[in-house]
């Protein structure tokens, strides 16, 4: 198994380093090589760019860092950085949850969408919180022991969210669905040293869906919570409703 490591804390994270050391020692991986941003790029989501050239920097050992977003990190890597392809894409650990509504802003996610987007099964796993990486790679190295062997929906990206706990304090795993946030909090507002507004984004909403069977409720409760995504938005029961009222407005 070739394994691609990416993240959106940057290449020099506690969470990516704490995770390539426990990929290093996993048997079933053949390959490891990391490639992710040179700085923080928390919430750059799925964006790529575009306007300006990517610049890799090798640090040794296998890992790489790049001027760029987290969704770029791993289509360099997959789409002719190496001198290979990887058979698998992982994004992580990020340091703070990635449930809910997170998902739609998270670079972490978007990493492992990439990943999909470029026919590789991917993974997002997160920390909930920053102090205990090494129980979310030891939950990650038990999960990818058997992953192979799982006939898992190729459309499918796996998103993990661990509780900031001792190992030995790990209820179990659950399989959960996305619970909400209630909207984000004001932004906050200040003055910069000329006199002109500036601003930063508010703290994003509290949970507001966090019942039984949701990310937030599992975790809250002291388990991992994984959730498979799809990355098709679609709204599969609008389809209908929405013709039947398209058509109304283009009559020959």
């Amino acid at each position: 198994m070739r394994i691609l490591l990416s993240n959106d804390d940057g290449y020099l994270a506690p969470g990516i380093r704490t995770l390539y050391q426990a990929l290093k020692n996993f048997s079933a991986a053949d390959e490891l090589v990391m490639i992710a941003p040179d700085r923080n790029r928390s919430a750059a989501s799925n964006s790529l760019t575009l306007l300006d050239p990517l610049r890799t920097q090798d640090h040794g050992e296998g890992v790489y860092s790049v001027n760029g977003t987290p969704t770029d990190c791993v289509h360099l890597g997959i789409n002719g950085a190496l001198a290979y392809r990887a058979d698998m894409v992982i994004s992580g650990i990020n340091a703070g949850a990635n449930m809910g509504d997170d998902v739609l802003y998270s670079g972490t996610v978007a990493a492992a969408t990439e990943g999909r987007f470029l026919g590789k099964p991917s993974i997002a796993i997160s920390l909930c919180g920053d102090q205990h990486f090494a129980t979310a790679a030891e939950i990650l190295v038990r999960l990818l022991d058997d992953l192979h062997l799982q006939d898992l929906d190729t459309n499918t990206i796996i998103n993990i969210n661990v509780p900031d706990i001792p190992l030995s304090e790990i209820k179990g795993i659950k399989v959960t669905r996305l619970g909400k946030r209630h909207a984000s909090e004001p932004v906050v507002k200040a003055v910069d040293p000329r006199g002109g507004a500036m601003f930063w984004i508010g703290p994003a909403g509290c949970a507001a869906d966090a019942g039984e069977g949701t990310d937030f409720h599992a975790v809250e409760a002291g388990y991992v919570s994984v959730t498979p995504l799809q990355i098709d938005l679609t709204h599969y029961a609008m389809l209908e409703k929405m013709s039947r009222w398209v058509a109304t407005k283009w009559q020959n």
